[in-house]
């Protein structure tokens, strides 16, 4: 799908926004097609001077939000979960009809944007993750009632940029969360328990901290290569009765498979429960 007259609007830039705005200006969008909305004059000067855009000031400007949208082909909305609601009630009036809205907001759901919206407007949930900042993120993408397989295939060649995009069931968006949303915590976690035995071991921190940082993220490479297993991956490197061999043993004895699932099991569940508390206050 030709994007190259599509005007796109930000609403709210903070860091995941920007990361996503940063993958769309380098897949080759002209700057002059975004436009973006933040809270502080500080912010939009920022941001104009570093990607090229046009940037409004809600602290300057009452009317940016409206204004910002009201020529707009998608809008991004990034604001807090909880901003959410009274934003939507805000930028209806000035929304083109066919406009897609995406929204990147946590816990926020089909059923609550669709509310705050016109009817028919076409919307998309969206799950964007961290590493999107650099290109290798994981976005899911759900459609709402009246996005067409065009809208969706707009919102794919746009959020391409951050990484890979796949598509899901609102129903899955927790089990999305819990793997891809939260789970580069995870890895950051991994280095952090990683370079700690090292120190136990008798390392230097920092040698300990470089070494786990750089394995971590050269395993991340890896698995990022077409075709890449991580169980063929790890079975390469785990020698019979060698020492790779004897970590995994005792991570299984303690069942770090079950603890990983666990931990996934609660973050698909506060991500309900935020779902349901922000339902609640509508």
């Amino acid at each position: 799908m030709d994007t190259g007259e599509t005007h796109l609007t930000f609403l709210g830039c903070g860091s995941m926004n920007e990361a996503i705005l940063s993958g769309i200006l380098a897949g080759g969008l002209p700057a002059a097609q975004v436009t973006a909305t933040v809270r502080r004059p500080e912010r939009a000067a920022e941001l104009r001077e570093r990607h090229g855009i046009t940037v409004l000031a809600g602290n300057d400007d009452a009317e940016a939000n409206r204004t910002a949208v009201a020529g707009a082909d998608v809008v991004i909305i990034g604001v807090k979960p909880v901003g959410v609601a009274a934003l939507l009630e805000e930028i209806s009036p000035a929304l083109p009809g066919g406009a897609v809205v995406i929204s990147v907001a946590a816990a926020v759901s089909l059923e609550m944007l669709e509310a705050g919206l016109p009817a028919g407007q076409p919307v998309i949930r969206s799950m964007p993750n961290t590493p999107s900042k650099v290109g290798r993120g994981v976005v899911s993408i759900s459609a709402g009632t009246s996005a067409t397989e065009a809208t969706m295939a707009l919102a794919a060649e746009l959020l391409s940029a951050t990484g890979r995009v796949v598509q899901v069931p609102e129903d899955q968006v927790d089990a999305v969360s819990a793997v891809s949303g939260s789970g580069p915590a995870y890895a950051f976690y991994l280095a952090e328990a990683m370079a700690r035995a090292g120190v136990e071991l008798g390392l230097d921190p920092e040698l300990s901290t470089v070494l786990a940082r750089d394995t971590v993220a050269g395993a991340g490479y890896m698995l990022a290569e077409p075709g890449a297993d991580a169980t063929a991956l790890r079975r390469g490197v785990t020698s019979p009765n060698g020492t790779t061999e004897a970590a995994i043993r005792t991570f299984d004895e303690q069942d770090l498979p079950g603890v990983i699932a666990r931990g996934a099991r609660a973050a698909a569940e506060r991500a309900a429960e935020i779902t349901a508390e922000l339902s609640a206050k509508k």
